[in-house]
């Protein structure tokens, strides 16, 4: 029996949802998701909530339920209020901007690295240093952070790289500590 899957999701008013089949659209505000539902599951709309019901108990259909239960409620947050990642570029000259939607990074190459815009998510750079990535999708907006994250990984030896907001790096100490404490 999944909990999550039996919570129902709260609607608000200014998200509207469209059921068709196996197909759900959730559309707000800031943009509008959609979503292929499998055979082993529908979705009800009773009042101002959401509910996903299973249809049998084979172990796909209760392994799908829960997680289509969060991804609609991860996209009814999202149509509502962008989902966002920052990342923070630690290193000395390292810097980002944004340019025609594309976000320019200079992070210690003798060039700089260009990251191609992504279909509905943007990027914004503040003080030069904090990298937001935002968007609808949850999902696709952690996979974005993660893909620019992935092109200057941290140094545990230097700390330096693209580190998440808030992300603890522990520094190693290096060749030196080992040296120092032999007698």
């Amino acid at each position: 029996m999944s909990r999550i899957g039996n919570k129902s999701i709260e609607l608000r008013k200014d998200v509207v949802i469209d059921i068709q089949d196996n197909q759900i659209r959730i559309k707000g505000p800031q943009g509008e998701l959609s979503y292929h539902l499998p055979e082993s599951l529908r979705v009800e709309k009773k009042e101002n909530y959401l509910v996903v019901r299973r249809l049998t108990d084979d172990k796909e259909a209760k392994s799908l339920h829960g997680l289509y239960r969060q991804l609609f409620a991860n996209a009814v947050i999202g149509v509502c209020k962008k989902w966002e990642k920052q990342l923070k570029l630690v290193g000395t000259g390292y810097n980002a901007r944004v340019e025609n939607g594309d976000l320019v990074l200079k992070i210690g190459y003798s060039h700089p690295v260009i990251f191609k815009r992504v279909e509905g998510i943007d990027f914004q750079a503040k003080e030069n240093t904090v990298i937001i990535v935002s968007g609808c999708d949850k999902q696709k907006v952690g996979e974005v952070a993660y893909q620019i994250r992935k092109i200057k990984k941290p140094d545990p030896y230097k700390g330096k790289g693209i580190l998440y907001v808030g992300e603890k790096l522990r520094i190693k100490p290096g060749k030196k500590a080992k040296a120092g404490s032999a007698t």
